[in-house]
């Protein structure tokens, strides 16, 4: 498998150039999973299920499954949150995974940029980012590609994924 992760600002499209550039790299035979880091609490269960009264009476784990999918669900409970590395070793083998956040670990990234939020570019501190999709010409000499360049963005995604160590 390898990797490539999205890192920017809150605001700056990475969930949105995230849904165009999957469709696009499937449409090309790629199997592609995602990581996405949420900075806040979420729950991805709903008060009222029989998976959510588990997780509320104590289960570590709780594994939904049917006919079309499976989910597993694992209570922190206090516990520090895992790093990246131990998140991907839960994911079947793929051609390529697509970080979503994450922005300070140390894995290939692209900037993604948009101009409006007015906050600084994240490439002059991170070594790690590899190319830019911005709404703007980044400073510097990075790989770039407008951040409605799907293709282009997408090249980058490949040129600049790596192999991750599991």
């Amino acid at each position: 498998m390898r990797l490539i992760g999205l890192a920017g600002w809150s605001g700056a499209g990475k969930t949105t150039l995230l849904a165009a550039l999957i469709p696009w790299l499937t449409a090309r035979g790629l199997a592609i999973s995602t990581i996405k880091h949420a900075h806040h609490e979420f729950d991805v269960d709903r008060p009222g299920k029989d998976s959510h009264t588990h997780r509320l009476a104590g289960a570590s784990q709780v594994l939904v499954a049917s006919s079309r999918r499976w989910a597993l669900m694992t209570e922190l409970r206090g516990a520090p949150e895992p790093p990246l590395l131990a998140l991907l070793a839960h994911l079947d083998p793929v051609d390529l995974v697509i970080v979503e956040g994450f922005r300070r670990d140390p894995h290939p990234k692209i900037e993604v940029h948009r101009a409006a939020n007015g906050k600084p570019w994240l490439h002059p501190e991170d070594p790690a980012i590899r190319a830019v999709a911005a709404d703007t010409p980044p400073p510097g000499c990075l790989p770039h590609a407008a951040l409605d360049d799907i293709p282009a963005i997408g090249a980058l995604a490949l040129e600049h994924a790596a192999p991750w160590p599991g």
